[in-house]
C-alpha cells in the first residue's frame, strides 16, 4: 500500500521525472519518500511489512478480500526469521485496536456522508453499516499490524 500525492498533467513535457498513471503523475520524489519512512512503525504498518526488518511481508496472501486467507500469516518472518506469533492468542489484543480503527472508518463514512454530501440520518447510517462491512478485512489486518507492530522493534542489523 502506497500514499501518493496526484497531480493532473497538463502537458507532456510538465514532469519530466513522473510517471503518468490514468492522467495523473507520481512524484518520484514522494515515492521515494516513502523509501524514507522505512524503520518506523507507520512504514510497517501501512505496508503489511515484519516489524523487525520491513523486508518480509505478514500475510500469505496481499489481497485482504480473499476472505479465507485473509489473516492466514506464515509463522515466521522469510527475511529475518522473526516469530511473528510471539505467545498462544496473541493476536486476541488486536480486537481491541479492531475497534478504535473501525470508529476512525465509520467517523470519516459519517463526516463524509452526513456533512460533506448531505445525506439524511437513516441514510448515512447505512453508508456507516456499509462502509463498516466493505473495509473489514482492512480493518482486521490494519489492526493486527498496528498490535503486532506494539510488541516488537526495528532492528537494522536483521535487514
Amino acid at each position: 500500500m502506497l500514499i501518493f500525492r496526484m497531480e493532473k498533467k497538463w502537458t507532456s513535457t510538465q514532469f519530466s521525472s513522473d510517471t503518468k498513471i490514468l492522467g495523473y503523475s507520481i512524484c518520484t520524489s514522494e515515492i521515494l519518500s516513502i523509501q524514507k519512512m522505512k524503520g518506523t512503525k507507520l512504514y510497517s504498518i501501512l505496508n503489511s511489512k515484519c516489524p523487525v526488518c520491513h523486508k518480509g511481508d505478514l500475510y500469505k496472501n496481499k489481497n485482504p478480500y480473499k476472505i479465507s486467507e485473509t489473516l492466514e500469516m506464515p509463522e515466521r518472518c522469510s527475511n529475518c526469521n522473526s516469530k511473528y506469533k510471539i505467545e498462544p492468542s496473541f493476536f486476541y489484543g488486536a480486537m481491541y485496536v479492531s475497534y478504535a480503527v473501525g470508529i476512525a472508518f465509520a467517523t470519516a463514512a459519517f463526516v463524509i456522508s452526513y456533512w460533506m454530501i448531505g445525506l439524511s440520518r437513516l441514510n448515512t447510517f447505512f453508508t456507516i453499516i456499509l462502509t463498516l462491512v466493505v473495509f473489514l478485512p482492512i480493518i482486521t489486518r490494519i489492526s493486527r499490524n498496528i498490535w503486532i507492530n506494539g510488541f516488537f522493534k526495528y532492528d537494522k542489523t536483521k535487514v
